[in-house]
């Protein structure tokens, strides 16, 4: 991890050495958590057209960076009519008490901040949650056909049929109906869970914070969710601790890096807030985000294994409704692997039958439609392997957000899709594949699956807001081979079952006093051929109160 770091370093300072023309003030501050209603008020107040300076494709948000959009759109709105747009209005102002500090100091950036600040309880959130239901099993041999082309078309870039026997999948969905929520497991029956987040700060240049999470059940347990130490911000930053990241444009998911499995120890160096190069201007506002960690030793199949872990997003926006970013996700060396530096440096690259790595690389879109409500739509594409430099082995996320179904803003709806090749996650060299602690580190449904989710919501104020979501996944359709009784594969078997699960899932959010608010959600799925195993019905329901200060 030393090493790493140094690598880390020098990259840094190489890349800041090309930044003569940075536009962005350097303040230090604490990320917003991933799952924090700052970012839904943020995207309502773009989709009133009063931000547009925002890039979303690198998540979490610094508070500073949410300042810098905050007084965008405080100062937009002062230029409209206010009146006609009420509820903008509340959802400035609801974000202003959130964070500020931040929004202090950006306004008065001559102001010297305190040497030593700190605040013992930033936020809190208790968490009640009653599961009836079991989790799906994501363990699968699935059948890898070759013969790819690029974007579905061609063929001929990797061998028709290239393995005689299938590729497995790995992984649990963890908790059903509650994804993306850090690796946090909840069994069966009543479970409860306290997050508790403190910050301090010396001057505008380092923060600190740590979030111990409690978990009462069946095993109780306490583990630091997040704790780490920044030092700049701006234009760059440096991060070292346990951190959660997102790296793409779904709502529900991303190919490459989301917060569905654990938190893992890191070193991340970063554009909090945008930067411009004054020779690459036409590129416009750039954002960049590199994260280095070492993943825990595995054992599979007799394989012990115990990679070291980067990710790579750059994004630039040359106009104010366009973004466009690339994305990489790569495992590399460890034990039981051609560590040479020749090896290593093929592993860094990737892309050739000899490497010592496993990644996954592509590229997303986003486009504002300012003329339509400032609807958005986006989409990702990402190939799990390369050929003749093609990303290939192909999965995608596309959808669309509409920020306001009603002139007034208070109603939004959204639609996202989910392929995951049916050997995504997976791997030969690293044979538990793209999966940390047992949990995919990207999109939730694993791969080898299809996924749709739809969204609804109302707003009866800015902390009053009613949800409806509905979500179709099938599993199984993908790669299929025949399996005997027991799902492990069998060409004399039958064809595997394909998987179709449909859930409605409710959340209100309400206040409750002063900072605090109350979320209740209620999610009740259908399941067919669970597990892949044929006539295999189950349904699960999930019940969640939580109680929220400055969260």
């Amino acid at each position: 991890m030393i090493k790493t770091c140094k690598k880390l370093i020098t990259i840094a300072v190489l890349f800041f050495l090309l930044l003569p023309s940075t536009t962005c003030w350097a303040l230090s501050s604490s990320n917003i958590p991933l799952d924090s209603p700052v970012y839904s008020y943020l995207e309502k107040l773009a989709g009133f057209g009063l931000i547009k300076g925002d890039v979303k494709g690198i998540r979490p948000f610094s508070k500073a960076e949410a300042a810098r959009l905050l007084l965008e759109a405080e100062e937009n709105l002062a230029s409209a009519d206010a009146d006609k747009q009420p509820f903008a209005r509340e959802l400035i102002e609801r974000t202003h008490d959130l964070i500020p500090r931040e929004v202090s100091l950006r306004k008065n950036p001559g102001e010297k901040p305190p040497l030593l600040d700190y605040n013992l309880v930033s936020s809190l959130r208790f968490r009640y949650v009653y599961l009836d239901g079991l989790p799906r099993s994501y363990e699968r041999p699935v059948h890898d056909p070759g013969d790819d082309g690029v974007f579905g078309l061609g063929s001929g870039l990797r061998p028709a049929n290239p393995y005689p026997s299938p590729v497995q999948q790995h992984g649990t969905e963890g908790t059903p109906l509650l994804e993306n929520n850090n690796g946090v497991i909840y069994h069966d029956g009543s479970n409860g869970e306290l997050r508790w987040a403190a910050e301090a700060y010396l001057s505008d240049k380092v923060t600190g914070l740590i979030e111990p999470s409690i978990l009462i059940g069946d095993d109780s347990r306490i583990r630091m969710n997040r704790g780490y130490i920044k030092l700049g911000g701006g234009g760059l930053e440096l991060e070292l601790g346990k951190d959660e990241n997102w790296l793409g444009q779904g709502h529900r998911g991303t190919i490459t890096l989301t917060n569905n499995a654990e938190n893992f120890t890191l070193v991340k160096l970063s554009s909090p807030e945008p930067v411009r190069i004054g020779w690459l201007a036409w590129l416009g506002d750039l954002k960049y985000a590199l994260i280095g960690s070492r993943f825990d030793k595995t054992f599979t199949g007799g394989v012990e294994r115990q990679p070291w872990f980067y990710a790579l997003k750059l994004i630039s926006k040359p106009t104010v409704n366009f973004e466009i970013g690339f994305n990489l996700g790569r495992q590399v060396g460890g034990p039981g692997v051609k560590n040479g530096t020749g090896d290593t440096l093929r592993g860094l690259i990737g892309g050739t039958s000899a490497d010592n790595s496993n990644g996954l690389a592509g590229f997303e879109l986003r486009y504002r439609m300012s003329w339509l409500r400032n609807m958005e739509l986006f989409g990702e594409f990402s190939g799990e392997d390369t050929a003749s430099f093609w990303p290939i082995v192909e999965s995608y996320v596309a959808g669309f957000y509409i920020p306001r179904l009603t002139d007034d803003g208070r109603n939004d709806f959204r639609f996202e899709f989910f392929q995951g090749n049916q050997i995504l996650y997976t791997n030969g060299t690293f044979p538990e594949g793209y999966i940390y602690k047992g949990m995919p580190i990207g999109h939730s449904q694993g791969g080898a699956v299809q996924d749709y989710f739809a969204r609804y919501s109302h707003w009866f104020s800015v902390r009053h807001n009613l949800a409806l979501e509905y979500i179709f996944t099938q599993r199984g359709n993908l790669g299929r081979v025949k399996v005997d009784s027991s799902g492990n594969f069998d060409a004399n078997g039958t064809l595997q079952a394909v998987e179709r699960k449909h859930v409605g899932r409710i959340r209100w959010r309400l206040p409750i006093y002063g900072d605090m608010d109350a979320q209740l959600t209620y999610g009740y799925e259908r399941i067919g051929n669970f597990d892949l195993i044929p006539g295999a019905k189950r349904t699960n329901q999930l019940a969640v109160a939580e109680i929220t200060y400055r969260y």
